[in-house]
């Protein structure tokens, strides 16, 4: 078992699985589209996701700015959100301790029923965040999470109306982040999220 710093900085690498919920979308088109492999990658407040899907191809959290870029295959412009916008919300939150047992880690589950469908979040507290730098990022229920877990998700079920996604973490690497890989590509175009 390995013991990390205080809060935890490196990758996590998860599995992820759908189930459609669409009668004309079948499970591998949203497995295409979305991917099937995500690599996150965590330093402080800032994060990247990243996956091997077509439509999605990464997304990056930048904690100064308090925006969530989403970059997308089929559009040049780096779409934002404002991490302080949620249209969701959290009817209720059910935690149960000891549930299941992911890489070695012995994890609680957090069940977030929310108006959006229910969000399911397993973890363990070795993999720590400082909730502190996340206080703004209301987005995704993001926040709401960290309060509860103070740690990252080693799998989640997250129900929506198209479909149920099922991600879990295969590997688990602490290591020293390059600031860089936190930084938007030069002469990007940005503009808001119209969803």
């Amino acid at each position: 078992m390995t013991v990390f710093g205080q809060t935890f900085e490196g990758k996590i690498t998860y599995q992820n699985s759908y189930t459609s919920k669409l009668p004309n979308v079948q499970d591998q088109q949203f497995k295409a589209m979305m991917g099937t492999t995500q690599e996150y990658i965590i330093k402080g407040g800032d994060y990247k996701s990243s996956s091997n899907g077509t439509l999605i191809q990464w997304q990056l959290y930048i904690n100064k700015d308090n925006k969530l870029y989403n970059k997308m295959s089929n559009s040049e412009t780096i779409f934002w959100n404002d991490g302080n916008t949620n249209l969701d919300s959290i009817i209720s939150v059910e935690i149960n301790k000891g549930v299941t047992e992911i890489l070695g880690y012995k994890c609680d589950e957090v069940i977030l029923t929310c108006k959006s469908g229910v969000q399911k979040y397993y973890f363990n507290q070795k993999i720590a965040v400082d909730i502190s730098l996340f206080k703004n990022h209301l987005y995704g229920n993001w926040y709401d999470f960290l309060k509860v877990s103070k740690s990252l998700p080693l799998k989640s079920i997250i129900e929506t109306q198209q479909f149920t996604l099922v991600s879990v973490a295969v590997d688990i690497k602490e290591i020293k982040i390059d600031d860089k890989e936190f930084k938007l590509p030069e002469n990007a175009k940005t503009a808001k999220s119209p969803y």
